[in-house]
């Protein structure tokens, strides 16, 4: 049973919590639904490492907002983590249990209904931002990129139509990679999972890479239960290439070059 959380001061998270919930029973503000529980907290989802205090689920789908300088329009899926400071939410320097098979479900129902959003692209983020201590998988679901998109009720509406697909059917189990490299945004790691073998677990962008040594490597490596590959930007690794190797050669994982 997964519960799916959303703040009440964001205004995505709460538009598509709105339409999730408008059939369904609530009962001491949680509201029931098929495989998934649904609450509306009045916390931001990055500072939500409190949860397991008051929630046992077997993982934690967050409905969100997503901006960006750019302002390129976009809805996104990622896993979160810190790996140096922690700017906004979660502990420095740890990562969350990431929701592979969710993510890659949700991605896939989503590239399938681009017609519906046909200008936004449609791509995951590198991990980032809390929460981070959760002892169960993590997931961020969101909507970007302005306010204008998060007030749209018809586009959440449509989004949140995605997320009750696929949370409400069999979600299946894929072989999952961490990835390391690339930009914030990869092409190369978001193709490979709509369209590709794997699932993601974490991905470690190469601006994050400096911070990578092998107290943080083994513990990336613990919080990807069943991880069994890595994906490398391999033109995307920049100076740290040699490094990320190295420590890829003390694992089992198969290593892919892409």
């Amino acid at each position: 049973m997964e519960l799916m959380v959303a703040y009440r001061d964001d205004p995505a998270g709460y538009n598509m919590a709105k339409f999730i919930t408008q059939n369904l029973e609530e009962e001491n503000g949680i509201f029931h639904g098929k495989n998934f529980d649904l609450v509306i907290i009045p916390t931001p989802t990055i500072s939500a490492d409190w949860l397991e205090d008051k929630f046992h689920y077997d993982g934690f789908i967050f409905l969100s907002k997503h901006a960006a300088e750019s302002g390129t329009l976009a809805l996104t899926c990622h896993s979160t983590g810190n790996f140096d400071i922690a700017n906004f939410g979660g502990n420095p320097k740890q990562v969350a249990i990431p929701h592979p098979n969710i993510q890659k479900t949700y991605m896939k129902n989503l590239s399938s209904s681009h017609e519906l959003f046909p200008d936004f692209q449609i791509t995951i983020e590198a991990t980032h931002h809390g929460p981070t201590a959760l002892g169960k998988p993590v997931i961020f679901i969101e909507i970007g990129t302005t306010p204008k998109q998060w007030n749209d009720t018809d586009l959440c509406n449509l989004v949140s139509g995605v997320v009750l697909t696929t949370i409400e059917n069999e979600i299946p189990n894929y072989p999952f990679a961490m990835c390391f490299g690339g930009t914030h945004y990869s092409e190369k790691f978001s193709n490979e999972l709509i369209n590709g073998k794997f699932a993601l677990g974490t991905v470690i962008p190469k601006h994050s890479l400096d911070f990578l040594n092998e107290s943080l490597f083994s513990h990336i490596l613990e919080r990807n239960i069943g991880v069994e590959a890595a994906l490398l930007d391999y033109n995307g690794l920049g100076k740290n290439k040699q490094k990320v190797l190295d420590l890829l050669s003390t694992t089992e994982l198969e290593v892919i070059k892409l």
